[in-house]
């Protein structure tokens, strides 16, 4: 029989989850198969799966489920390997056991209803029972019923006390809540049973009915078995099942214990061929045969009249197999192994964790039409081009379409052929047939007719889309423009590695070719960088400029910075947005000059701006607002005061990038910051920028000011120390006396160190390129300055000077209950001087904290 078509495709216009209820999981006779929700297509009872090399019926590898083998046909569907999903089978369980997923639903749901006549022990005319009802969450709703019901110690009748002259109720209107009037027990789980613990002793027929256990138990506390609880469950009315949270018609209460066992397809589970002609069974189907074993030996020993504890163990038996099944991860419980040792792998642990099907088969899936290599950067590169290797754009397709105005170009390509670029590697035809180009030998022969699709090279200005692992936030994938270059490493300009969070150490990035129009549309208006400049998560910018680009605009602004006429002619060329007009010279004789800010003024759009700069001391606006040119003033985008910085150039709110955003749109800014690192890094060609040795080195008055410094502050240690050790330092309040020596120790040595970088710091001339850096932002900040050319500091572990090892010492140099700051990891050498081989421990103490 051949292989049926599959079903048209419909639309899915809802999905209900619910629990498999018996009924749904035993199918209907097989002529009725394809017309019922049932799922099963046969009883799996033979724990064998093959007999005489070939499949056993009823066994778990029955052809009725399907098939692992490419020369066999399920049974059912009559499909092959490929075409078969697989069907489920069942196996009908001697007894009912919990289902590991909801045990601890069901003991909520058992605190909820009396335990002999299965009635919701809550009282309907309560008003917190009608506000319970009006929670609309499922699970809220069953947490609320059980705030109401686990206090109840009987199942209430609902009459009132009777008057004993008429025999009559006292309160007639009172409607009778339909209970049992028996006494609830303390129902509790362990590990795979429920304990039900009673306060008084109980009447001998619900003793003898409820109790489950082999040995002779006492009155009050019996294990309760999934049969008693199954029976519970039953009996629990539809309407109590949705005050409860659940909906009857998916999941009723009784389903949640297992009676009828799926027992999943092959294909589910496939078995794989040893080298000895033997098969090698997948860890499910070891699991199903310990559970169908299980199931047959506890049959048995009904069968036979076993006593009551022999039918219990096995009963236990078949619950571990079963809850194995679906966890093998239960604590309290031993996992499942094979003969070897090895755990078995239950069907929660494939989908949970980084291995799972989740994160590893679907959300980590390879793809096609994509690529991966190390960065590297290029400042010309404008911030939504990517330079793409040679050998990669050799590589990677796109599929477009023939039409008459690009028929000649397409020509062009497939002439070009696959291994020269631009070239193309397919043509497809348009009913679907494949011509490698690979393997063509006469292109000539070829012939191409509009509608066909010319799988071509990607080329400069295809757009694709940029990502960095991990992909944290929506500007990890971005979409940028091709720039096909040689080398092989993807080029990136530097103020995109913000969002991306990359630098170029070794960083590697995925490139993914969108394969339609609709994509290539959908990235264009949505995914491009220049729309990704401000952040819609906090209102500002992502990216800025940075390392040398922020460097440069802080010294190119500056007001002593003069360009020559060759010079700003150079850079002109540079800018694709000038206009061709020179502005007049700031200076003309001796000879012609402009000042930085005349040229940078040429590439800022109009727009008005005031805004402090980084080193702006408000103090000193007494004196004059402008003497340290630290006011940044743009007038319809002429910059007439101020040095940029970090402040004007970064990612703050306010800065110029933001401005230029919000009020001439993401091209223009796109333009500004592209032109910004080309005017300021031409000019820091030509200028120059170094760091060496000697702008660490601070002068002979600062170091000394530096060590008395220091001195004072060992010395007020040293006294802090004298007067803990004579009970006669203030304890301050909520701290012991050894708190509050540790804090006054911390606090003195820490302003040590701030004063002393804060006077290497201002020994500084405004020409030392270490403050230059600091200054402008790119890199660095005050207390590496301190810690270079001053004092390192106190290094703290877990917020604390360095604790006591060893013998009340933190390391074998120092004497017993050493306090002092040597001791206790102050390193007073800068980097400069170089650090003692104790100083040097200490600080590996201290960094090592983030790691």
């Amino acid at each position: 029989m051949s292989f049926q078509q599959l079903p048209e495709v419909r639309k899915v216009k809802k999905i209900q989850f619910g629990i498999l209820s018996p009924d749904d999981i035993v199918s209907a006779d097989d002529d009725d198969y394809d017309d019922h929700r049932e799922m099963s297509v046969c009883l799996v009872e033979h724990p064998n799966n093959y007999e005489n090399g070939k499949a056993k019926p009823g066994g778990l590898a029955d052809p009725r489920m399907g098939t692992v083998d490419k020369t066999q046909k399920c049974a059912t569907c009559h499909g092959t390997m490929s075409e078969c999903p697989g069907h489920f089978g069942h196996i009908e369980l001697a007894k009912p056991v919990f289902h590991i997923g909801f045990i601890k639903t069901v003991l909520k749901i058992l605190r909820c209803v009396c335990f002999h006549c299965s009635k919701l022990l809550v009282d309907t005319d309560d008003k917190d029972f009608r506000h319970a009802l009006r929670i609309k969450n499922p699970k809220r709703r069953l947490n609320a019923m059980l705030d109401l019901c686990k206090n109840k110690k009987i199942c209430a009748l609902g009459t009132e006390p009777k008057d004993e002259s008429t025999e009559e109720p006292l309160n007639p209107t009172k409607p009778k809540q339909g209970g049992c009037g028996n006494v609830l027990p303390k129902i509790t789980k362990e590990e795979l049973k429920f304990i039900v613990e009673f306060d008084e002793v109980m009447d001998e027929t619900i003793e003898k009915k409820s109790i489950l256990t082999a040995e002779r138990v006492q009155y009050q506390t019996i294990h309760h078995c999934p049969t008693c609880v199954h029976n519970i469950l039953k009996r629990i009315k539809d309407d109590d099942a949705r005050a409860m949270g659940l909906n009857p018609d998916w999941a009723r209460p009784d389903w949640m214990i297992v009676t009828v066992l799926p027992v999943p397809p092959p294909p589910v589970r496939p078995s794989i061929m040893m080298d000895t002609a033997a098969r090698g069974e997948d860890d499910l189907t070891y699991k199903l045969a310990d559970i169908i074993k299980a199931n047959k030996e506890l049959k048995k020993q009904e069968i036979n009249g076993a006593p009551a504890h022999i039918i219990n163990e096995a009963t236990q038996f078949l619950q571990f197999h079963v809850a194995t099944l679906v966890d093998n991860e239960i604590p309290g419980l031993p996992q499942a192994q094979q003969r070897s040792g090895r755990a078995l792998k239950s069907l929660r642990q494939r989908l949970k964790g980084k291995e799972g099907r989740i994160r590893n088969n679907l959300m980590g899936k390879r793809v096609d039409f994509s690529a991966r290599t190390v960065i590297t950067a290029d400042p010309n590169l404008s911030i939504d081009q990517v330079g793409v290797p040679r050998s990669i754009a050799l590589n990677l397709t796109y599929p477009e379409t023939v039409t008459p105005f690009n028929i000649d170009r397409m020509r062009e390509l497939i002439r070009n052929g696959p291994n020269e670029h631009p070239g193309a590697k397919y043509i497809i035809r348009e009913d679907g047939q494949r011509f490698d180009l690979r393997f063509i030998k006469k292109i000539s022969d070829l012939h191409l007719e509009c509608g066909y699709k010319v799988e071509r090279h990607v080329q400069d200005g295809d757009v694709v889309i940029f990502n960095r692992q991990p992909s944290l936030h929506k500007m990890s994938m971005m979409g940028h423009r091709i720039k096909v270059m040689p080398y092989s490493t993807f080029r990136l300009n530097l103020s995109v590695t913000t969002p991306y969070n990359a630098d170029f150490d070794g960083d590697e990035m995925n490139l993914h070719v969108p394969q339609s129009l609709e994509t290539r549309a959908e990235v264009q208006e949505i995914m491009m960088v220049p729309r990704q400049i401000v952040s819609p998560q906090s209102n500002r910018p992502v990216m800025g400029i940075v390392q040398d680009s922020l460097l440069g605009s802080q010294k190119f602004t500056k007001r002593d910075v003069f360009v020559e006429r060759d010079l700003m002619m150079n850079i002109l060329m540079w800018l694709p947005t000038w206009d061709g007009k020179i502005p007049a010279p700031a200076i003309l004789k001796p000879k012609k000059l402009w000042t930085g800010k005349q040229l940078f003024s040429l590439i800022i759009p109009e727009i008005n701006l005031v805004r402090t700069g980084a080193t702006h001391n408000d103090k000193e606006k007494e004196k004059s607002e402008y003497a340290a040119d630290t006011v940044v003033i743009i007038d319809r985008g002429e910059l007439l005061a101020g040095i940029l910085c970090k402040r004007s150039l970064g990612t703050s709110n306010g800065s110029i990038i933001h401005v230029v955003m919000n009020e001439h749109g993401h091209e223009a800014t796109r333009m500004f910051i592209g032109q910004t690192q080309t005017v300021v890094n031409h000019w820091l060609i030509n200028h120059g920028f170094t760091v060496g040795i000697g702008d660490t080195i601070a002068d002979a008055a600062t170091m000394a000011k530096v060590q008395q410094t220091i001195t004072s502050a060992k010395t007020q240690v040293k006294e802090l120390i004298i007067q803990a050790q004579s009970n006669q330092l203030p304890v301050q309040p909520g701290r012991s006396m050894l708190e509050t020596f540790e804090k006054d120790v911390n606090k003195v040595l820490n302003l040590a160190r701030d004063e002393a970088g804060t006077s290497a710091q201002k020994s500084l001339l405004e020409t030392n390129n270490v403050k230059a850096m600091v200054n402008a932002g790119s890199k660095g900040s005050f207390i590496n300055i301190s810690q270079m050319m001053a004092c390192v500091g106190q290094q703290n572990v877990e917020g604390k000077r360095i604790p006591f090892g060893f013998q009340h010492r933190t390391l074998p140099h120092f004497t017993k209950d050493d306090n002092g700051p040597e001791s206790r990891g102050f390193v007073e050498n800068s980097y400069l001087r170089g650090l003692t081989p104790q100083e040097f421990f200490f600080h590996a103490m201290g960094g090592r904290e983030g790691l």
